[in-house]
């Protein structure tokens, strides 16, 4: 009897050393995720999500909303809206949602004409958002049939209603499928105009912007000042926090960070946080051309 219990014990811990490694390999595993539609020259929703780089894709951007205005999306050269030329894009999305890819739609940029003059002003937003691009329903959906996961917001202008804007879409989660929310701020803390809106506690995803901000970008000569800030974010009432960088050095003016400096001296700080998500890369077009994912995606 000692015997067979001696071999069961025996065999039991060597499976146990088996998998252990495979246990602590998930722990704090990131993804990456992609915006994608500001350059025809990256190809199109298709292929990206083919690649099998991405677990998120947020489409850029819907650029003109609020304030009265009939919202627009902005789809650089892949396609034009006013012809519901973007319709095709339904194809895309829903290839990528069959990989388990989530598709988002950001809406704001750094460009664009676009703001919230109220709550009321926010409500019709996300009325028009939920009845164009997500649950609801409309003869006039720019790309199509497709339901996207959610609502990303890239917000650099437009008052402080995004609170409102947010609670409501995320109201919308309570008729059946999740509307996941997401934000973009820049990296120093709080963001000024998303601060409100992070507030409510509702967003699933938060990747800041670490670039094109000197002051907390991270650089090997002063690596607190990112430390600082991603410390700050993290302390906030959110799901997951990405690391938001430019995907080449032509991306942004300044915040592009070495792979190997990444991986060697970001990487092991930020995955201390039981929060971190992975790593948001600006953008596809950008990413090709520099194959900065394909460098970085073994270790994020």
């Amino acid at each position: 009897m000692a015997a067979l219990f001696t071999k069961f014990f025996s065999q039991a811990f060597t499976i146990f050393l088996m998998i252990l490694p495979a246990l602590f390999s998930k722990t704090n595993a990131g993804v990456i995720v992609v915006y994608w539609g500001q350059n025809a020259g990256e190809g199109s929703l298709t292929n990206t999500c083919n690649t099998g780089k991405y677990r998120v894709v947020n489409i850029g951007f819907l650029s003109k909303f609020g304030n009265g205005q009939r919202p627009q999306i902005n789809l650089a050269g892949h396609c034009n809206p006013a012809s519901n030329g973007c319709q095709g894009v339904r194809a895309g999305i829903k290839n990528c949602q069959r990989k388990g890819i989530k598709v988002l739609l950001s809406i704001g940029g750094g460009a664009g004409n676009y703001g919230l003059s109220s709550d009321a002003d926010a409500n019709s937003v996300a009325v028009y958002l939920w009845n164009n691009f997500l649950g609801g329903q409309s003869n006039s959906r720019p790309l199509g049939s497709a339901v996207l996961d959610g609502i990303d917001f890239n917000i650099e202008k437009g008052g402080p209603h995004y609170a409102a804007l947010a609670r409501r879409l995320s109201d919308y989660s309570k008729r059946g499928k999740k509307v996941y929310l997401s934000a973009a701020p820049q990296c120093p803390f709080p963001d000024q105009y998303l601060n409100g809106a992070l507030s409510t506690g509702l967003f699933d995803y938060v990747w800041v912007q670490f670039y094109n901000n000197p002051q907390c970008q991270f650089t090997t000569s002063n690596p607190n000042a990112f430390r600082d800030s991603w410390n700050k974010w993290t302390s906030i009432k959110a799901g997951q926090f990405f690391v938001g960088l430019p995907a080449s050095r032509q991306a942004a003016g300044s915040g592009f960070v070495n792979p190997n400096d990444l991986k060697n001296q970001v990487f092991p700080f930020v995955k201390g946080s039981p929060k971190y998500g992975g790593v948001m890369l600006y953008d596809k077009f950008n990413d090709d051309r520099s194959g900065y994912s394909s460098q970085i995606r073994g270790s994020v």
